[in-house]
């Protein structure tokens, strides 16, 4: 009698899209007024209040540790506006890791929290902290809850054929701002010392945020689709967007915007900007005759875009188009941070 070999570990980031469709499905989902309920692609829950709905997001800070209140606030309002709703009400977990945290700290924390929240409109509302053993530096959990009229719900299964994609800014804003900060001594001597500083500011320039450029985006013209691309980068976010919808997509490599900081850092620690953490995008899906209105509302608004793929029919799959020749776009099993720093 031979034993049964364990169960493999699981590295660190996101589940992998198949081992989280699949404990997912372990929920029960009973509740007709849950109307997006927990499942691959989605970032928020929507619950059916009567004329309005609740959009309830909850993430976590894992990666970044300068400004970790900042960060939670702004992601978790992030998912929330990409439904159309907008961010209301926040609460946090903040847990201190055991022998060397202070008041001071949790105290910097908190107030990091209060400040970007007033900022944008939301009212800090509750939460909880503590110490816990076995942590190797804070983490901050946010929930950030929402609401929209029932009727201006932007929901991914509004996707069409033919829809265009849109993406704002470009590729890897978050992840390229955190490797300047938390790795700045690889990369002095490598990159100059002005573009390292254009990197890092990238954190607040564009920032992370796509509230303003949701906002712009909606007055402008018809929206079909919005989604926030986060933990896997630009292609994990693409292949998201459709997943859904349960449509097919064709991006076009040359006509996605990579920053020239985000090239040159991705470059010296050989990694792919399409898999990079990649808040500060947005993600949006319009019909053609309105591409057009919503790209010049964004550029009124002083925010960058381009047009980079079309949706297309399921049988089509999900692909892209690069020098002539097609890939499947794949949701990457982990993103390139979270790989970089296990190899230090």
């Amino acid at each position: 009698m031979t034993d049964n070999p364990p169960p493999p570990v699981l590295p660190t980031g996101k589940l992998p899209v198949n081992e989280l469709d699949r404990i997912l499905n372990l929920l029960p989902s009973e509740d007709p007024r849950v109307l997006i309920g927990p499942r691959p692609g989605e970032d928020a829950a929507l619950l059916d209040m009567g004329d309005t709905c609740l959009v309830v997001a909850t993430d976590p800070v894992t990666f970044a540790i300068d400004r970790i209140g900042w960060y939670a606030v702004h992601v978790n309002a992030n998912d929330v506006a990409v439904l159309g709703a907008k961010p209301r009400w926040f609460f946090v977990v903040l847990l201190l890791p055991e022998g060397t945290s202070t008041s001071q700290q949790a105290a910097a924390i908190m107030s990091d929290i209060g400040r970007t929240s007033a900022e944008i409109g939301v009212t800090v509302c509750g939460g909880h902290t503590e110490v816990t053993s076995g942590l190797a530096r804070p983490i901050v959990i946010g929930q950030m809850l929402g609401e929209v009229p029932s009727g201006n719900v932007i929901r991914k299964e509004h996707l069409l054929v033919n829809d265009d994609v849109i993406v704002t800014h470009g590729s890897a804003i978050e992840g390229t701002a955190i490797l300047a900060r938390e790795m700045k001594g690889d990369l002095q001597g490598y990159v100059s010392s002005s573009l390292l500083a254009r990197a890092e500011s990238l954190l607040f320039d564009p920032g992370i945020s796509v509230l303003r450029a949701v906002r712009a985006a909606m007055a402008a013209g018809d929206v079909h689709a919005m989604h926030d691309p986060t933990e896997g980068g630009l292609e994990t976010g693409l292949v998201e967007l459709v997943t859904a919808a349960g449509l097919g997509l064709e991006v076009f490599a040359d006509r996605i915007p990579v920053l020239e900081e985000t090239s040159r850092i991705c470059q010296h620690f050989k990694l792919d900007p399409l898999h990079l953490i990649a808040s500060g995008a947005l993600l949006l899906a319009t019909p053609p005759d309105t591409t057009a209105a919503v790209t010049a509302g964004l550029h009124a608004a002083r925010i960058p875009s381009a047009v980079i793929g079309k949706v297309r029919p399921a049988s089509f799959g999900v692909l892209l188009r690069d020098r002539g020749c097609y890939r499947p776009l794949t949701p990457t099993a982990r993103d390139e941070l979270a790989r970089l720093l296990d190899r230090s």
